[in-house]
């Protein structure tokens, strides 16, 4: 016997969505296989590694371990839903400058997050990003260079406000 799936709308980086789900399916597996948005990606499945980050009604939210009938009515921004349609944010534009990013399997988490830090704090310390950032999992890259490049994007982003 099939699962009854339940119905769901939510806005998804700024777009009214609606989506069938069954009741065991996570907000990520929702994403990534019924519409389509990949950039969260699966690191651990247990919340452990902030690859599968979003924000969810301006908190952080990992998404592998958040049912997707819990979105009900809520608002989410995905990797996918932190640059402009034409252009990269400015965290992303960095990211790319500053060789913040190996093979890209945390990238996604890692952006999220600091556009979660900075939408919350527009001209964070060194230790408040790194404290910001200690629930994203990265095994290439080290993280400074992760480091910089969010603080090269809130003074890039604070110089053109």
């Amino acid at each position: 016997m099939m699962p009854k799936k339940s119905y769901v709308q939510a806005v998804i980086n700024g777009e009214s969505r609606e989506f069938l789900c069954e009741p065991r399916q996570t907000l990520l597996e929702v994403l990534r296989e019924e519409l389509g948005l990949t950039g969260a990606k699966e690191g651990c499945g247990d919340g452990n590694c902030g690859a599968c980050v979003v924000i969810q009604d301006g908190r952080l939210v990992c998404s592998c371990l958040e049912l997707a009938v819990e979105s009900a009515g809520t608002e989410i921004t995905t990797v996918e839903g932190v640059a402009g349609r034409q252009e990269l944010h400015p965290l992303q534009q960095c990211f790319l400058e500053d060789a913040a990013l190996q093979c890209g399997i945390c990238t996604p988490g890692f952006l999220v997050s600091a556009k979660a830090l900075l939408d919350k704090n527009p001209d964070p310390s060194e230790p408040e990003i790194r404290l910001w950032l200690a629930n994203n999992l990265c095994r290439c890259t080290g993280y400074d260079k992760i480091v910089r490049a969010v603080e090269h994007a809130a003074e890039r982003m604070r110089q053109e406000a």
